[in-house]
């Protein structure tokens, strides 16, 4: 029997790699055995490439000639899942996808799944926690299962690199299955800390866990590391040699507004290229991924939404603007390239700044003891379940930490998703001090270990595939430690002034806001609905985003805090005036403003009076000067989500007599200064008491925003 399986088994992997002299790689078919055979729960560590896809859809095909239900993959990306549905036809694996991007076909799927005509199903961590998916599909499906697949399983782990909290909810859904159903996980990034975790997750105390686990040195990629000084510096060595690198491929960065700005400057001088962020359209990211695998751009710039799961076999080259925060982090994104190519080229290009970044998401993504309590307590004195924004009302937390707040809390039973929204289970939540403790200090060397390899005098392939411990490390011959620098190193005069003149770029549109926060009655604030038009203020401008490649580091600079972590107040510097000029200079406004009014600061006051000043004065506008500061108003700190916002600052300001007496005699519109715009709640409110006092509009100007 396991002769012919074997059989069954080689000519389904021919007609998925579509070559008729394919054969299995080492541990492929141990592994295949292992599910179909003998039912066991199977942990695959490969290096990616490998063929882990492979195998999960042979196993599911094999299952199913054997009566089996379909099998059950939790895939972590739409892009991956999109993929693997078309690899599957090739195989006459019949897969669907049940995911956010197509509602429409819902209805279908769950038809075929009842008609027992699916062979596989892919849903992402998410689904698990969706109501409707949780209480009417999965019942079903967990009692006809034939096999569950985690795919990149070291998102179970808190130790991987993209630890995802919903990804927990897999052992749950492990404990219910019956016996002898087969379990397969798989990764190509898991150190022995994960793989060890990873292990006793499926394994769940009672079943043995077979692991497979095979070399993960990429013997295509050839790596460097090329340090230079900034970030013009950066995109002019792109400007100049992205087409000398070999075929297509990907441009990392670890912001939104950097991989924005990068594929916006990449396309200005001449090069094919486009962004894909977690803030691209979902069909401008399919679009993207479907011009990169045809080869008709160079290049995307992307964010790590672009990773996991992304399928092009012969993308030639990954490029890091800024290092990812682990070596395994790397790892998992360069294995990206050169899959079914002799050779691919791996750059990174760190950038000083790295480590503040490292560290914002590293404590933006722990959650808070004290938070989750104000949740809790929300939950449990409301009358019914309550929406995301009715609790942003009781709770003073932003949209997106409150999001993994409420993944965590319900991953570890304490809060359930309904469909009428969030409910406490009264289960208890402590929080894991120790977890948490030894989890950041995990992510601390983990970031050493990344500046470690930025300087190496020894093989990087060698120190990354030691990171992952793996056994089989040895230097590579290629990198460019073992064989010399393999990438150009000089830049044009040309090339770096054409891209500082890009990164000098003055003035970004921004919007003031429409529609109040709901449920602001709770605050005692009697808002509602939207923003009455005659409001309003008109489409506004700062300088730049304090995250851009170009004028975002000074800025930074400029708002950072002193060493005893209180704002510094100063003159606005020369060179941010003069930018500031250039920025109203080519605001294409539809009337030009006749005077200037400022938003007063208690922690920054020199800095925007003397920003509004320098406006006035060069621009022979009016000084009306500021806005009146309510009685006793102290720094504003305190609120991080917009219906907090709102409450803080709805009586924070007044306008002065004489200025209300003045707005009613101009014609045109008023100039409206603040320093820094974030929830952009201040401006809208402002922007709305100077139209109530008699400006006929409103046009916003600050120096930063938020990202």
């Amino acid at each position: 029997m396991t002769a012919d399986l074997k059989n069954d088994a080689l000519e389904i992997l021919r007609q998925l790699t579509g070559r008729e002299d394919a054969e299995f790689h080492q541990g492929q078919w141990e592994a295949i055995e292992a599910l179909v055979v003998g039912k066991h729960r199977v942990l695959v560590v490969q290096k990616t490439g490998w063929g882990k896809s492979a195998v999960y859809f042979i196993a599911s095909l094999l299952r199913r000639r054997l009566g089996c239900g379909p099998a059950l993959i939790v895939s972590p990306l739409l892009a991956l899942m999109r993929d693997q549905v078309e690899a599957a036809k090739r195989a006459g694996v019949r897969g669907v996808t049940i995911n956010s991007s197509n509602l429409t076909e819902w209805t279908g799927i769950e038809k075929d799944i009842a008609a027992n005509t699916v062979d596989v199903l892919l849903i992402s961590p998410e689904r698990l926690v969706n109501p409707k998916f949780r209480e009417k599909q999965l019942p079903h499906l967990v009692n006809s299962v034939g096999l569950v697949v985690i795919d990149e399983a070291h998102c179970i782990s808190d130790w991987g690199h993209d630890f995802r909290p919903d990804y927990r909810r897999i052992r749950n859904l492990l404990a219910e299955l019956p016996e002898q159903t087969p379990v397969l996980a798989t990764t190509a990034t898991a150190n022995s800390r994960v793989i060890t975790d990873v292990e006793e997750q499926i394994g769940g105390g009672l079943y043995e866990v077979t692991t497979i686990r095979g070399p993960l040195a990429r013997d295509s990629l050839r790596l460097g590391v090329l340090e230079l000084p900034d970030h013009s510096g950066r995109l002019a060595w792109l400007a100049e040699h992205l087409d000398e690198l070999p075929g297509s491929g990907i441009i990392y960065c670890l912001t939104v507004a950097a991989a924005e700005d990068t594929a916006s400057f990449l396309s200005d001088v001449g090069h094919k290229v486009l962004p894909y962020t977690g803030r691209t359209d979902d069909a401008d990211r399919q679009a993207a991924e479907a011009a990169l695998k045809a080869n008709s751009v160079k290049a995307l710039a992307a964010t790590s939404a672009l990773g996991m799961g992304f399928d092009k076999p012969d993308l030639g080259f990954i490029i890091h603007l800024g290092a990812p925060s682990s070596p395994v982090a790397y790892y998992q994104q360069v294995g990206r390239a050169g899959r079914a190519t002799d050779s691919a080229d791996v750059l990174l290009m760190p950038d000083q700044e790295d480590p503040e970044i490292w560290e914002y998401f590293a404590t933006s993504s722990m959650p808070s003891p004290e938070i989750a309590d104000q949740v809790l307590r929300a939950l449990a004195e409301a009358d019914g379940p309550l929406s995301q924004p009715a609790l942003e009302s009781r709770v003073n937390i932003k949209r997106g930490r409150l999001e993994l707040l409420l993944k965590v809390l319900a991953v570890d039973g304490s809060v359930e998703r309904t469909q009428q929204g969030w409910s406490y289970t009264g289960q208890r939540w402590v929080y894991d001090d120790d977890r948490y403790e030894r989890v950041a200090q995990a992510r601390q060397s983990e970031q050493q270990a990344m500046l470690v390899y930025e300087n190496l005098t020894t093989c990087r392939m060698e120190f990354l595939t030691s990171s992952l411990d793996d056994p089989h490390s040895e230097p590579c011959g290629r990198c460019d430690v073992c064989a010399g620098p393999w990438y150009p190193t000089t830049i044009s005069e040309h090339s770096t002034s054409t891209a500082h003149q890009a990164l000098s770029t003055h003035g970004l549109p921004i919007d003031c806001r429409y529609r109040w926060p709901t449920h602001m009655d709770r605050l005692g604030v009697p808002l509602t609905g939207g923003i009455n038009e005659v409001e309003t203020a008109e489409e506004g401008r700062v300088l730049a985003r304090l995250t851009d490649l170009g004028w975002g580091g000074v800025l930074r600079e400029l708002f950072a805090a002193d060493d005893s972590g209180n704002p510094r107040d100063t003159v606005v510097p020369d060179n941010l005036v003069q930018a500031s000029f250039t920025a109203l200079r080519d605001w294409p406004w539809s009337a030009r403003p006749e005077a200037v009014v400022w938003i007063p600061s208690v922690s920054r006051p020199q800095l925007v009076e003397s920003l509004a000043s320098s406006i006035s004065t060069a621009g022979r506008l009016e000084n009306l000067g500021p806005l009146e500061l309510t009685p006793g108003a102290t720094i504003c700190t305190r609120s991080f989500n917009s219906a907090y916002r709102v409450r803080d600052i709805w009586d924070r300001f007044l306008v002065p007599v004489a200025v209300a007496e003045r707005l009613s005699t101009l014609a045109g519109p008023v100039l409206l200064i603040d320093d820094y715009i974030d929830t952009r709640w201040t401006m809208t409110i402002t922007a709305r008491l100077l139209r109530q006092a008699g400006a006929t509009s409103v046009l916003p100007f600050a120096l930063a925003a938020g990202s």
